[in-house]
């Protein structure tokens, strides 16, 4: 019998295993395949929402703790691993935006470095950037990270834990009830117990609770991306463009994204859509159109309203906890999402209200 039961292995099921095992409990980390395979692999890697004065104050609450705390989890993840997660502080530059005084108003309220660049600042930090442009919005501090890369790095973390049991390909077929306490969870191979349960599966996390009859607004947002196999310095940094974004990796490829689809659970990429990708990836650097796409694949974001995740107790049940619905930011929003809910899992003080991301709310 474990201390938790995690149900999800993505990028915040493991970093919560990680950050409970390093307290001395027993963690137990359950998913349905193998860790970091579905929206933790399939996203681009942004650590920054994107357009972030968009958001509702409880999204940037829980951005602006974790953007700073990458930093220094790399380089852990680095050094215990020997993985390296691959993050880039490079910057945001954000060029044809509609809204740049909400988004200057936004950085000084929440004391948030963006600011106005000219023209000269663009081509100087992107000189393959599209022509034309005469200003843009430029964030210093945001980074990216290889998502599939701190998949690894963290599941190897979790693999050299004594305290951490590392179960994959078990799909959940059931929990075991005991009025308002979950007593078991059932997979195909094993029965499972532990003093508390916490569900943090992504887009499947309501269809886990639907089965001890609860109800979670949390849905899958299908988004296809794309990957072109470039050279290194072609392009440098994040660049968001018309809602659309490309990212670039230390071997030079570049990432384009992303589509947003509500399809349920299908999974598929289309030509229409691989069409629209290119489309925006020359937009925004002409010279993608001299390199070969490696790669063009989809993957589903657990949406919620607003984008506002649910973190906490599950609403009638005495020992299971929730942390899903981080949509589009899951990467983003990932540490000081695990950090609150192991928080409220210690009974320790809180590092930002959890009140605004209530099951209840």
């Amino acid at each position: 019998m474990s201390d938790f039961l995690i149900i999800g292995g993505g990028v915040i099921g493991m970093m919560l295993a990680r950050e409970l095992a390093q307290t001395n409990a027993d963690v137990t980390l359950l998913d349905r395949q193998m860790c970091a395979q579905e929206s933790s692999w399939a996203g681009g890697g942004i650590v920054s929402p994107l357009y972030p004065w968009r958001y509702p104050d409880a999204v940037t609450e829980l951005a602006t703790w974790s953007q700073s705390s990458y930093i220094h989890l790399a380089q852990d993840l680095l050094d215990e691993t020997g993985f390296d997660p691959e993050l880039r502080q490079k910057g945001m530059l954000m060029v044809s935006v509609e809204d740049q005084q909400d988004a200057l108003d936004w950085a000084q309220k929440y004391h948030r470095p963006l600011r106005k660049v000219d023209t000269d600042f663009l081509y100087q930090k992107e000189p393959n950037l599209c022509s034309g442009l005469e200003e843009g919005l430029w964030m210093p501090e945001v980074c990216s990270i290889r998502n599939p890369r701190l998949g690894r790095s963290l599941r190897e973390s979790l693999v050299l834990n004594p305290r951490v049991t590392l179960l994959e390909n078990q799909e959940v077929k059931g929990f075991e009830l005991d009025g308002n306490h979950v007593a078991g969870v059932q997979t195909a191979d094993h029965k499972l117990r532990a003093d508390k349960v916490i569900i943090a599966a992504g887009a499947w996390s309501a269809e886990l609770l639907s089965m001890v009859d609860r109800e979670l607004p949390v849905e899958p947002v299908h988004g296809q991306m794309m990957l072109f196999k470039a050279k290194p310095g072609l392009v440098n940094r994040v660049i968001l463009k018309g809602g659309r974004y490309v990212i670039p990796r230390n071997d030079g490829r570049v990432l384009v994204g992303s589509t947003m689809e509500r399809i349920g659970f299908t999974k598929r990429t289309t030509e229409e859509a691989g069409k629209s990708l290119y489309a925006t990836a020359l937009d925004i650097i002409p010279a993608l159109a001299d390199y070969e796409v490696e790669h063009h694949w989809s993957g589903l974001r657990p949406g919620s309203p607003e984008g506002i995740p649910f973190i906490g107790e599950v609403t009638g049940l005495d020992n299971v906890f929730i942390n899903a619905g981080q949509f589009r930011n899951g990467l983003v929003l990932a540490p000081a999402s695990t950090r609150l809910l192991a928080d409220l899992l210690l009974g320790r003080d809180t590092i930002i209200s959890a009140e605004p991301y209530r099951m209840d709310r």
